[in-house]
């Protein structure tokens, strides 16, 4: 029977390999950080087929949403491949696309205004210009440190991320309000969203203190993360365009089918549609 059990060394390797694919260190972190739990869930036992099917049928069990285990299951097939193990690769779970997603889950515009408004109020431009420049440009909060005082005089930014290049355009009511902000913190060069001590600034430092910012905002915490306002971008965007073609290459995306996470409907919205086709005579 064709069985592994999983080492520190082996997963080390992999680390090395996907780094020689030039995947990104999110995207290495990510597939490691999922190997590992696969491990811990293995724990010393020999891995079989039917192990790997029995951890898909538990991660189910325990509530993951199909998304999210789909992703895990990239990362596992990722690592049996590189190990030349194609007989535990596990089939992902199929899942009828989503139609609209849940308004307790998307950021509106206003939302999104009352966010900014807020960071002002307490006196943290910084913190304002960063949501104002994920969800002006529809850039990563990864991709932040793109945003450096050269682009920002150009009005525009090259973003390398995943072995693509892709420019992106800085509006310009947004670039007027950054050149400002450069001026006034005396930024030369480099990325302009940077510590004290001049590093760029850590998504997890972004992420808590916009969530300090929902009660002054009156938003729900559940919905204040930075990637929602990548969301809000691209319906805007395609609210106005309807192109998806031009808004997966704004965004970066490999792929379409993607992009259509981005830019489904709320069920408010979808409910209007229906009621608006008068269909019950």
């Amino acid at each position: 029977m064709n069985t592994i059990i999983i080492d520190e060394t082996m997963v080390e390797m992999f680390k090395e390999h996907l780094r020689l694919e030039e995947k990104s260190e999110n995207t290495i972190e990510k597939y490691i950080r999922d190997v590992k739990a696969f491990s811990s869930y293995v724990n010393g036992r020999t891995v079989t087929k039917e192990i790997t099917i029995e951890y898909k049928q538990t991660l189910l069990e325990k509530g993951f949403a199909v998304r999210s285990i789909n992703s895990m299951i990239a990362s596992l097939n990722s690592f049996f491949l590189f190990i030349g193990k194609t007989d535990l690769i596990i089939k992902t779970i199929k899942e009828q696309r989503q139609l609209f997603c849940s308004e307790e889950k998307e950021l509106s515009k206003e939302e999104y205004t009352r966010l900014v408004n807020a960071a002002k109020s307490k006196g943290n431009w910084r913190l304002s210009l960063i949501i104002q420049t994920i969800c002006g440009t529809g850039i990563r909060v990864s991709e932040l440190k793109y945003i450096t005082v050269e682009a920002v005089e150009r009005g525009e930014a090259v973003v390398l991320c995943k072995g693509k290049r892709r420019s992106v355009f800085i509006v310009k009511a947004l670039q007027t309000k950054l050149l400002r902000y450069i001026k006034e913190q005396k930024i030369k060069t480099g990325s302009v969203f940077v510590t004290k001590t001049g590093k760029p600034i850590n998504r997890t430092n972004i992420w808590r203190d916009m969530k300090n910012l929902c009660k002054e905002a009156g938003v729900n915490p559940q919905k204040v993360f930075p990637h929602n306002l990548r969301h809000l971008f691209a319906r805007v965007f395609y609210g106005i365009e309807k192109d998806i073609a031009k808004l997966a290459d704004i965004l970066g995306h490999s792929s379409i089918n993607t992009t259509r996470i981005y830019i489904i409907s709320t069920g408010s919205e979808h409910r209007q549609r229906m009621e608006g086709m008068r269909l019950v005579v």
